[in-house]
């Protein structure tokens, strides 16, 4: 297992700090020389050009000048849970004391890819996201991040005693039932995984198909999409199938989101991400997904307080990164089990 660092409030890294979000198709990186100094983006790797995570960090880092990086910061979508780490959607396995030694690393530090995500959202700003409906920030109030993509990823940022706390979790598998008429006509003909329901079965891309083949059935049709692809370039051309599955999402997708924002209570508001949101952004602005995440009896003047949002920034994990490897003191992020060190350095603490 990896070597317990120091107490989450209290990380510090070694400068210049290399931060890398990998994902199933693309390894983005990014170069931050000191606290105060601005981030210098890195050309982006795919990863199926790559053997695995040393070679794209190497061709990455031989795209930019500057010195080389003494610590790497990851996000990663899988379990960090032992030495070896298998990424979930592409063949690399990460091995972080082969990074260590290959990259001539002091610190690597591996954490979760919503955890990321988390860790940008008191930094998102501007034209970076884009409000759905009604509401209003509150300053120093907790937030959440729910992203629909390959599955449905889920985190929490908390605000206490001034610090931020990213609480990544799997709360995409979350239970999700019928609540309408139309609900009622259409759950029972969804494919359960493992005998239930759960909000991912749907609310992600490889449940879009699902969802639109149990509209098709409650229609009396016969389901004919095969990828999220076909759903919404279907609803496009104006599919009465594509375009009620794509409002039931919506809907399913304000529900889940308003039961996050209900029991964090979120008044730093929820923001949406993942691949599948800027794809459907229209059915989610159309104000069906809004008046879902309302309808939260007793609790409807609540709900309409908190702001929703969609992320429009291009790559906000990383930008989480950043944020996290500039000012470490700002955020309270668990490492212990999550960071392994140079063996010159083992035993060291970095603690300020």
């Amino acid at each position: 297992m990896p070597d317990s660092l120091v107490s989450s409030a209290a990380n510090r890294f070694e400068y210049p700090v290399l931060v890398a979000d990998i994902g199933g198709t693309n390894a983005r990186f990014a170069r931050i020389d000191g606290p105060v100094s601005d981030t210098v983006h890195c050309p982006s790797q795919g990863t199926g050009n790559h053997t695995g995570l040393i070679e794209a960090a190497k061709d990455s880092l031989a795209g930019v000048e500057g010195p080389e990086p003494k610590t790497l910061i990851a996000a990663v979508a899988g379990p960090v849970t032992s030495d070896v780490i298998p990424l979930t959607n592409a063949p690399w396995i990460i091995e972080p004391r082969k990074v260590l030694a290959e990259l001539k690393l002091d610190q690597v530090v591996i954490i979760n890819d919503f955890e990321a995500q988390a860790l940008a959202l008191p930094e998102l700003s501007g034209d970076e996201i884009e409000q759905i409906g009604g509401g209003a920030v509150r300053p120093a109030s907790s937030k959440f991040v729910l992203g629909p993509g390959t599955g449905l990823g889920a985190a929490a940022m908390i605000n206490a005693a001034n610090t931020w706390i990213p609480v990544p979790g799997e709360g995409g598998h979350v239970e999700i039932g019928p609540v309408s008429a139309d609900d009622e006509a259409i759950w029972p003909h969804i494919e359960r995984l493992g005998g239930r329901i759960g909000a991912e079965n749907i609310l992600s891309g490889s449940g879009l198909p699902r969802l639109a083949a149990a509209v098709a059935k409650s229609r009396g049709s016969e389901p004919t999409f095969q990828t999220a692809a076909d759903v919404t370039g279907a609803a496009a051309s104006n599919d009465p199938i594509a375009v009620e599955t794509l409002h039931v999402f919506a809907r399913a997708l304000g529900r889940v989101a308003g039961d996050f924002a209900l029991s964090l209570l979120a008044r730093g508001g929820v923001y949406l991400t993942g691949g599948v949101t800027p794809r459907i952004d229209a059915f989610l602005m159309d104000g069906h997904f809004r008046a879902a995440f309302e309808a939260k009896a007793p609790h409807e003047n609540l709900m309409k307080s908190i702001p929703t949002f969609i992320v429009r920034h291009p790559n906000p994990a990383l930008k989480g990164l950043s944020a996290f490897a500039h000012h470490p003191d700002r955020f309270a992020v668990d490492i212990a089990d999550r960071s392994w060190v140079s063996q010159g350095r083992e035993g060291t603490a970095l603690a300020g």
